[in-house]
């Protein structure tokens, strides 16, 4: 079983920053493509960012240009640091792993932007 941890989320004003942690409990190197997904109250999980094993990163339209994902194989840790944080962007935060084998989640972080 993998199991994922993320950290770093709290509260913050309006164009503020925070940076989340998602650290794994095995070696990354071999995951085929780690993410960040969000959800909040009455709504559905989202999208926001994925990186692979090659390092290629994507995102989706809402974050393009504030939100950043990386990765530390070294530190089995993937990051998402966040910039120009929204009131929209209130929600609370989850770390995916897709393995070849099978997926797992984290459990997630909550992140509040206040207006």
């Amino acid at each position: 079983q993998v199991q994922l941890v993320e950290s770093g989320g709290g509260l913050v004003q309006a164009g503020g920053s925070l940076r989340l942690s998602c650290a794994a409990s095995v070696s990354i190197s071999s995951v085929n493509r780690m993410g960040w997904y969000r959800q909040a109250p009455g709504k559905r999980r989202e999208l926001v960012a994925l990186i692979t094993s090659g390092g290629i990163t994507d995102y989706v339209d809402f974050v393009q240009g504030r939100f950043t994902i990386s990765r530390d194989n070294a530190k089995n840790t993937v990051y998402l640091q966040m910039n120009s944080l929204k009131p929209e962007d209130t929600a609370v935060y989850y770390c995916n792993a897709d393995f070849p084998t099978a997926t797992y989640w984290g459990q997630g972080t909550q992140v509040t932007v206040s207006s």
